[in-house]
């Protein structure tokens, strides 16, 4: 295996445990934390040192933009399942739907205008 595969999977592997684990402590710090576009930066990251393209990082970052927008009924989709009482899974399983939804719209959006301009 090689060594820049192993490191970037240290890395990751370590940014994602210390994410998780400074969720799990009360405030806002774990909303924060979670909030925080880690694999976004990661994946920006890596395909600066794989490619050393920026052109090709500002395009992807602003794809990525897009497509948080359209994620973003994830969350307001989970809160008030979990706030009217539905079971936990089923909660998770809305918010994904909706999440799907929005960036299948965002994807939709996106192909129209690019095709068209």
């Amino acid at each position: 295996m090689p060594l820049q595969f192993l490191l970037k999977t240290t890395i990751t592997v370590a940014l994602v445990l210390l994410a998780s684990g400074l969720a799990k402590r009360p405030g806002l710090l774990g909303a924060l934390v979670a909030a925080l576009p880690v694999t976004s930066l990661l994946v920006l990251g890596w395909l600066y040192v794989d490619t050393g393209d920026p052109r090709q990082v500002a395009r992807l970052s602003m794809d990525i933009f897009w497509f948080v927008l359209g994620g973003l009924a994830f969350f307001p989709a989970l809160s008030l399942s979990l706030r009217a009482g539905w079971p936990v899974w089923a909660c998770f399983a809305v918010a994904a739907v909706a999440a799907f939804a929005g960036m299948s719209a965002t994807q939709a959006a996106l192909t129209h205008f690019r095709s068209a301009g």
